[in-house]
């Protein structure tokens, strides 16, 4: 048996509520999320809210879900959610969506 670690991208649908819109959240996790070479986008929901919809490994979206939590330092982060899926592969960058 092989102890090498093949890891297949996943998706990750992901919603970020409390005070993230209008203090540059999208912004943030986007440069974020470029950094650490995900794809996929980000906008903000009519509720309030901000949406994510990241692809890549997992581990890598799991530390970017640790920042999410924190956020900009205008922004006060009171959940956020993720549901996993297998990756789509239909994103080939990160972007910030209107």
């Amino acid at each position: 048996m092989s102890d090498s670690k093949v890891t297949s991208p996943v998706r990750a649908h992901i919603l970020v509520s409390g005070r993230v819109q209008g203090v540059g959240y999208r912004a943030f996790a986007a440069r974020v999320a470029t950094q650490r070479k995900l794809v996929g986008g980000v906008r903000n929901l009519d509720d309030g809210r901000v949406e994510l919809d990241v692809e890549g490994p997992r581990e890598t979206i799991e530390a970017l879900l640790a920042e999410l939590g924190i956020g900009p330092p205008a922004a006060r982060v009171k959940a956020v959610t993720v549901e996993w899926n297998p990756g789509s592969q239909r994103f080939t960058e990160f972007q910030i969506w209107h």
